[in-house]
């Protein structure tokens, strides 16, 4: 059974279209091509039709979730890991490879990166690559070809911020353990802010940071070894399994439908009045993790039960964004509920292995 996704890219390009914002005829170079959200982008630019270039070593992302666009003209896949080199054009280094046909990339965006909880304590060293070394060499493949460099950052640059810093303004330098367990993607992650900037200011390239809120939809990776809350609770609720929630339930989680996640990346790749700007995209409508998992086993109509287990370390009492400069500068806020958004997650989930 398969899910068809085309009503979404769609809304997706319809609104960026509604925005007067084209990538037609754009080269464009996505790392973490194949995974959640780099897929999603990477079909919609296929769509749009730019040339995508989608780069991505399958530690976390997932051949089937690009499958479909290899074959199209305007589609290119290459396995590879961004955090060593690979160039683009001229081969300037004899041992690195190289993409030698690519004439001129206009965009970088650098998505590549491990991003699940669980991830932290088994691959902290490839986490920390994707996000330090693997930034750097993405800059350096846009420094080359003077392309727009977006990077997808995170809130967990924001650690755990106090209550008065809750929604959280871009301007809050954040309160992050760096020898924690999530400091090996906190900390990379805050490191490749540093990277971007840095390049900007001393090569001059353009550059725009996104800071990424909880987001959920078809093609998030799911099971118990992610540690994802969303996918883990559908998981559980669609096999009549108990829901594991992590303390009592009452820190809260901002939660985005992969369409208005996307949709707010490409408003601001498209915005000429935005370069070196560093903006939150996500929901800023706080649910607690015990609503969410009750809400979830509504929408299976599950017999699952609640059951509780200690907090992680340094898991964030509060995460929510102040979206004053996305509603200001990119005229973006997401508009899909959290139940709709679940809903077709659900839906997708039944298709991908989930109980019927």
């Amino acid at each position: 059974m398969s899910y068809d996704l085309t009503q979404d890219i769609q809304e997706i390009i319809n609104r960026i279209e509604k925005a007067r914002i084209s990538f037609k005829d754009k080269t464009i170079l996505v790392t973490g091509g194949a995974g959640f959200l780099g897929s999603w982008m990477c079909d919609v630019l296929v769509q749009q039709g730019a040339t995508c270039i989608c780069l991505d070593n399958l530690s976390s992302g997932l051949h089937e979730n690009i499958a479909h666009l290899e074959g199209k003209d305007n589609f290119r896949f290459i396995k590879h890991d961004i955090a060593t080199p690979i160039y683009f054009g001229e081969k300037t280094h004899p041992s690195a490879p190289c993409v030698s046909d690519v004439g001129k990339i206009d965009i970088v965006m650098h998505m590549a990166s491990r991003a699940s909880p669980f991830e932290f304590k088994t691959y902290p060293i490839q986490i920390l690559k994707s996000n330090t070394l693997g930034t750097w060499i993405a800059l350096g493949i846009a420094k080359k070809h003077n392309a727009l460099f977006f990077y997808t950052s995170t809130s967990e640059v924001y650690g755990n911020p106090p209550p008065e810093m809750v929604p959280t303004p871009e301007t809050y330098h954040g309160n992050v353990n760096p020898i924690g367990p999530r400091g090996c993607y906190d900390e990379a992650k805050r490191a490749g802010e540093a990277y971007v900037k840095a390049y900007e200011l001393q090569h001059g390239i353009k550059t725009k940071i996104v800071r990424i809120f909880n987001t959920s939809g078809p093609r998030i990776r799911h099971g118990s070894e992610y540690g994802r809350v969303v996918p883990n609770f559908i998981n559980q609720a669609l096999n009549d399994e108990d829901i594991t929630v992590f303390g009592d339930g009452s820190q809260t989680r901002s939660f985005t439908y992969v369409v208005d996640e996307i949709e707010g990346f490409l408003k601001f790749v498209g915005n000429n009045n935005a370069s070196g700007q560093v903006i939150n995209i996500g929901s800023n409508k706080q649910f607690t993790i015990l609503e969410l998992a009750e809400i979830i086993i509504d929408l299976t109509s599950s017999s699952s039960k609640i059951i509780f287990k200690s907090l992680p370390k340094d898991d964030p009492l509060r995460r929510s964004p102040d979206l004053t400069r996305a509603r200001q500068i990119l005229g973006w806020e997401p508009t899909t509920s959290l139940k709709d958004g679940l809903s077709k997650t659900i839906t997708w989930f039944k298709a991908h292995g989930g109980k019927e």
